[in-house]
């Protein structure tokens, strides 16, 4: 650009701070990645214990930073199957591995190569298969088709299956990509790291961790190629990641204010209904604009300059008719994307967009952008306070939370099913195997984090079967039960002193129970967040503000977890650990009820589950009423009260039908059958199935009975 308008230096700090107010910033750019690739450990060791060598990466606008709530930008999830060798050359072959070599000719499209299988015993192709996975040419080949892919993801997802390139997910919020890892970068990204030696960016650093990282074959063909179905794309996405990764905040904004023209203003102008212009194109021309233009270009007053000088970018891809591909030399990412009318079309309306100053930044809706920009010198508050950037950092919190409470339950549930042992023996091969992984060189920080935690919650399962048995049979706990109990305390702040005081109680001594109530009580303030791992949707956009608040600048995993409450959970096996009442819970399964549960009720709806907030009403109002400290019994019953008579707060429940429940029992202990009778009955309208309320109107109807 010739001419900056003077006002632009202006605009370039208002936007710069405006963005900042939306969730592009430093602290929401660091949380989205640490919880991303926190995802991912999860992932692995989940895979890992189900027997599974697969590997998982998020890719794409969620786990850079480079997105706002505006955007809604949907989560890309890539994963690998280890036992799949991919060979550049016979030197990458591997004994016992599922072997393809890499070929191609000179009619193969840029990108793209075929898979050959290869033998896992020897060096050797296979030269026959009956499998349909599998094609033979007519040199006696066999190549692996990359419908293999769509045909098991179809049979997996069913009606729900969509697919979009190499995506084939059950949600359009998802992109989940199955692709095999290479073993040697081929010759078309080798090339890469020499050219970038004479650029500006990205710096030596970089190229060499850039060197270590694997790329990938993608299942997706070239689209009217003859040999569509059997070709597989290569894909540098981990080095792309790491270019994001190194990336300052000027550029990260200039990606999205790029992402936010492309969704409103760009798609306006591609009049083909089969073409588009998509959010990798953005990427490509801020790559090549950041290689060709100086570092003191990317500075917060140049913001403006810098967005301008990525639209030119898109130009000159637009003029010459073709869009390289940054690091993959010979393809054209407007090749079967954008045809000749489109790219004139829309190269036509990005010049007249500069030829304006920029002022279509002022009309962009999302996000309120172009309000954002017009009000903020006089009403901006600044960020991280900002309601965004909170509401962004609580639900990232709170999701990464749900995934280990979700991973938690899954295991407990495996362990339940496991008939060769019993649950405690399993339990305690299972601990010793996630401590085992730990040690392993592969364990990354975000693989310790997610391990600690389920070791944590299995711990405490496991203190409490032996809390349990030993109150079945009135034995004596052991000497070590302190101590174990102590390791497993620290999972949130809630739910595992729950477990220790309702142990007290059922072991009959109500004031140690009472003095680990009332510790809950102090700890369980406002900006404590409730979560659960049970897969019911309660929560999805119902965070606390003081929590949302607190995650902005305390976004370490020990510190989320002196703000999160989970949902109590008590197993069979703990039952003697649970007051009676609740046993009903674990065997809710009445007439058909069991018929309509879904995938996720059936790990749990065996088990005794209910909020910690209503749990610790509930365990204050027995204790205190074995101890005849009646105030504060009645306290704790109508704070149970007030929660099942608001419609508002019965709809922040998790388990609302167990709390319900519980009140009723409450009123039972007062001696108001009909009301609790109203209470039951209420829950079984709202929820007719897998109630454990439907036991007990049976009980109060049979008992009425009797007394008239």
């Amino acid at each position: 650009m010739s001419l900056v308008p003077a006002f632009f230096h202006h605009l370039s700090e208002v936007l710069y701070q405006v963005l900042e107010c939306v969730g592009v910033n430093p602290w929401v750019v660091e949380r989205r990645r640490h919880t991303f690739l926190h995802r991912e450990a999860a992932w692995d060791v989940d895979e890992h214990q189900e027997g599974n060598d697969v590997t998982f990466f998020h890719f794409g606008s969620q786990s850079e930073g480079t997105t706002t709530p505006g955007l809604q930008s949907d989560t890309d999830l890539l994963y690998t199957r280890n036992k799949v060798n991919i060979m550049f050359s016979w030197a990458d072959w591997q004994e016992g591995k599922e072997n393809y070599l890499m070929v191609r000719n000179e009619n193969t499209p840029p990108q793209h190569y075929l898979l050959q299988w290869i033998r896992s015993d020897v060096p050797q192709p296979v030269t026959h298969s009956y499998d349909p996975d599998y094609v033979t040419d007519s040199q006696g080949r066999v190549f692996f088709s990359n419908i293999a892919v769509v045909r098991e993801a179809a049979e997996r997802w069913g009606d729900e299956h969509m697919r979009h390139g190499p995506s084939n997910s059950f949600s359009e919020d998802w992109d989940l990509v199955l692709a095999f890892h290479c073993n040697t970068l081929p010759a078309e990204i080798m090339s890469w790291f020499t050219k970038m030696q004479h650029g500006y960016w990205p710096s030596h650093e970089t190229l060499q961790a850039a060197r270590m990282c694997p790329c990938f074959m993608v299942p997706d063909g070239y689209h009217g190629s003859p040999t569509e179905q059997l070709e597989w794309r290569i894909t540098p996405n981990l080095i792309e990641r790491l270019l994001m990764f190194s990336l300052n905040m000027v550029a990260i904004k200039c990606l999205v204010i790029l992402k936010m023209l492309k969704k409103q203003e760009f798609l306006k102008y591609i009049p083909c209904e089969n073409c588009k212009f998509t959010t990798f194109h953005c990427k490509t021309a801020l790559f090549f604009t950041l290689n060709r233009t100086p570092p003191t270009a990317w500075t917060k007053y140049r913001l403006m300059e810098c967005i301008v000088n990525c639209l030119q970018t898109i130009i000159e891809f637009l003029n010459q008719g073709e869009c390289p591909h940054f690091i993959v030399e010979g393809v054209d990412l407007f090749d079967g994307k954008l045809c000749h009318e489109c790219q004139l079309s829309l190269k036509k309306a990005i010049e007249v967009m500069i030829q304006d100053d920029m002022h279509v930044l002022f009309h962009l809706q999302s996000d309120n952008l172009g309000q954002r920009l017009m009000a903020l010198p006089r009403e901006v508050r600044p960020y991280p306070g900002d309601d965004v950037n909170a509401a962004i950092c609580g639900k990232l919190a709170r999701d990464m939370f749900e995934q280990n409470l979700n991973h938690a339950r899954m295991v407990c549930s495996r362990l339940c099913n496991n008939e060769e042992a019993d649950v405690y023996t399993s339990l305690n091969n299972e601990i010793n195997i996630l401590e085992s992984l730990t040690m392993t060189p592969r364990t990354t920080p975000y693989d310790q984090n997610f391990i600690k935690f389920i070791v944590k919650s299995l711990m405490s399962v496991k203190v409490s079967i032996t809390s349990s048995n030993c109150i079945q049979y009135n034995q004596p706990l052991p000497r070590d039960i302190w101590q174990l109990y102590s390791e497993s305390l620290n999972t949130d702040v809630a739910s595992s002193k729950l477990k220790l005081a309702s142990m007290h109680y059922c072991q009959g001594e109500l004031r140690r129970a009472a003095s680990v109530l009332n510790e809950v009580e102090f700890d369980l303030d406002e900006s404590v967040q409730s979560v659960c791992g049970c897969g019911r949707e309660t929560f999805k956009d119902n965070l606390s503000k003081a929590f949302c608040e607190y995650t902005v600048q305390n976004g370490s995993h020990d510190q989320l977890t002196k703000k999160l409450a989970f949902c109590v959970r008590f197993l069979r096996e703990e039952k003697f650990c649970a007051p009676q009442f609740l046993w009903c819970e674990m065997y809710r399964d009445v007439g058909d009820s069991v018929d309509h549960r879904d995938d996720d009720e059936w790990e749990w709806m065996d088990w005794a589950v209910v909020d910690a907030r209503p749990f610790l009403l509930y365990l204050q109002y027995l204790t205190y009423r074995g101890l005849g400290i009646r105030h504060r019994q009645l306290e704790a019953f109508y704070g149970l009260e007030d929660i099942v008579t608001s419609r508002e707060k019965l709809k922040q429940l998790y388990h609302r039908e167990t709390v319900v429940s519980l009140f009723g029992h409450c009123c039972e202990l007062e001696g108001d059958v009909q009301r609790a009778l109203h209470a039951y009955s209420t829950s079984v309208r709202n929820i007719p199935r897998n109630n454990a309320a439907n036991w007990h109107i049976q009980r109060l109807e049979l008992m009425l009975n009797n007394y008239n």
